[in-house]
């Protein structure tokens, strides 16, 4: 069994930033690719970036330039690093891994970030 654990969401002001981090612990063989995902009220889930074992990053359009996803595979650790927050990136992040040879997902329970205006 694997557990991800979120820490770092909170209030911001329009601008400012926030550093998200998810840690992984258990039985973890391989971690491939880790995904940061969020959901707003009313909307569907988003994947928000993506960062593949070797370091390989995808973002959604609307945070390209503004987001940052990083890894410590050394810490089973993967960071958000959002900065220039708008009031429309207030949503719950959740952390994703794929994990093992098959692979399977395992999500965090996630984290609330509130970017007032």
């Amino acid at each position: 069994q694997v557990q991800l654990v979120e820490s770092g969401g909170g209030l911001v002001q329009a601008g400012g930033s926030l550093r998200l981090s998810c840690v992984a612990s258990g039985s973890i063989f391989r971690i491939n690719a880790m995904t940061w995902f969020r959901q707003a009220p009313g909307k569907q889930h988003e994947s928000v970036a993506t960062i593949s074992n070797s370091g390989s990053t995808t973002y959604v359009d609307s945070v390209k330039g503004r987001f940052t996803i990083s890894r410590d595979n050394t810490k089973n650790t993967v960071y958000l690093q959002m900065n220039s927050l708008k009031p429309e990136d207030t949503a719950v992040y959740y952390c994703n891994a794929l994990v093992g040879l098959e692979p399977i997902p395992y999500w965090g329970q996630g984290t609330q970030v509130t970017v007032s205006s």
